[in-house]
């Protein structure tokens, strides 16, 4: 299983800035940020399914556009995988037809470019001899994490979190975990904004690996524009020991 960095950013703001999607072998998305948006037409007529961790737009933004443009290259509908309540939220908010058309309706009903399925937390979807396991978040929205596992080893992306003692319970029995891409999007003197919209910072980051059980390579997800630097110097100063990198576009991780 090769797992690839499409966007990684808490927003927009330059070329090397793109919001949360990770490409998963050449047929699926984890997420679909705006860092979708750089793979071509060959690509994009190559993705079969999308998991979704939560309907914010930074993280579902180019899944209206995948549809829209690659739908009628495609033998197949594309598939959807997310919880119901996101997967409700996604159906009345986007493909409403106000906002974008209900592409699990067209062209016809019985042979629609888009289709969904719903997914419960702890149970996995297998995909080829990969494993896809939604894991608990706790979010301002319903919202999930992801567990994914090649039978060799395995990644935990914690997708949008605050503090998570479920989480963790189930992350500390995944014997085989190599990678952890945990998010941090404000910084410590914004603590208590993170609080209110169920992020992490620094400091609260610092508090949630003292409860992990494992000594995975851990990477940091979501920082805000014109605050990397700073959060990274505080991630070093608060939890220099776990040595967390910044989670980077294009990066690629094997499993």
């Amino acid at each position: 299983m090769r797992v690839r960095i499409l966007g990684c950013s808490g927003g927009i703001g330059g070329r090397h800035l793109r919001t949360t999607s990770m490409l998963v072998d050449h047929d699926i998305l984890l997420d679909a940020g705006t860092g979708v948006g750089d793979l071509s037409l060959a690509e994009l007529a190559l993705i079969d399914h999308v998991f979704l961790t939560h309907s914010h737009l930074d993280h579902i933004t180019c899944l209206p556009f995948i549809v829209d443009t690659v739908g009628a290259m495609r033998n197949k509908p594309l598939t959807v995988y997310a919880t119901q309540a996101t997967l409700e939220i996604i159906q009345t908010h986007i493909f409403n037809w106000a906002i974008w058309p209900d592409f699990a309706e067209i062209p016809t009903h019985e042979a629609p470019f888009l289709r969904y399925e719903t997914i419960e937390v702890g149970k996995p979807v297998r995909l080829g001899g990969r494993s896809f396991t939604a894991l608990p978040a706790n979010h301002t929205v319903p919202a999930v994490g992801y567990h994914l596992d090649s039978g060799k080893s395995s990644l935990v992306f914690t997708g949008d979190t605050t503090v998570n003692d479920e989480l963790w319970k189930i992350v500390n029995r995944i014997r085989n975990l190599r990678y952890l891409i945990i998010e941090t999007a404000f910084l410590n003197r914004e603590k208590q904004l993170a609080v209110i919209s169920k992020h992490l910072c620094p400091s609260m980051l610092a508090d949630e690996l003292l409860k992990l059980q494992h000594a995975p390579d851990i990477y940091v997800t979501h920082l805000k524009p014109g605050q990397i630097e700073l959060t990274m110097q505080e991630l070093e100063d608060d939890i220099g020991e776990y040595k967390p990198r910044m989670l980077q576009n294009n990066q690629v991780f094997e499993l």
